[in-house]
């Protein structure tokens, strides 16, 4: 499941002041850390896609230094995800932000143009373990077959989804869950006319 929509993502509305609230965030650098390599990403290789300075990077991933807005706009759209990712990440006061637990109105989320959401359920990227909400629009899925390491678990909260995994489809509905190791080839879809929500965790994090 962990970067499993090649389509592009819908940006949420953000204002300026908000961007300020974020890039000034002390937790901002963690964040951007734990992401670039749940990703996968080098520092050499996310500095190519970002055009900003190995040097650069490192420092702000230490809390050496702060992002522009122009620069966070480039390290969003180079880890996948829009601005509005790092603001929730901030939106808390410093003293009330829980290390823990996500609060429902609290998650941050993707959402793509392929009519996949996922939310993610735990409250950073930095641990072994990643769980998120995904939301499939009526026929939404991925037709591309992948794998990569790691173990994937999940249950269908409501719907149905269509798992293929090597040349075996599997059809879940509701209550069913799966498990498997990620380096199996695999894809999936929601075949129904209706929406399909999936709690799926993967180790390690790979948003």
């Amino acid at each position: 499941m962990p970067n499993h929509h090649e389509g592009e993502i819908v940006s949420g509305a953000i204002t300026i002041e908000e961007v300020e609230a974020s890039r000034h965030d002390p937790a901002l650098g963690e964040e951007i850390r734990n992401l670039r390599k749940a990703k996968g990403l080098t520092l050499g290789v996310f500095a190519e896609l970002t055009g900003l300075s190995i040097g650069f990077i490192s420092q702000i991933e230490r809390g050496q230094n702060r992002p522009s807005v122009t620069a966070l706009f480039k390290i969003s759209r180079a880890l996948g995800v829009s601005v509005s990712w790092f603001f929730s990440a901030a939106s808390a006061p410093d003293g009330d932000r829980e290390t823990a637990v996500v609060r429902k109105g609290e998650r941050r989320s993707i959402e793509y143009l392929d009519g996949i959401t996922d939310q993610l359920l735990t409250p950073t990227l930095g641990g072994k373990l990643e769980l998120l909400s995904c939301r499939f629009a009526p026929g939404s899925g991925v037709e591309t077959v992948y794998s990569h390491k790691g173990e994937e678990a999940g249950v269908v909260i409501s719907g149905k989804l269509d798992l293929w995994l090597n040349d075996t489809q599997y059809r879940l509905n509701a209550g069913d869950s799966f498990a498997f190791d990620s380096s199996t080839p695999h894809r999936y879809r929601n075949p129904s006319d209706g929406e399909t929500v999936v709690i799926w965790a993967i180790t390690p994090p790979n948003f």
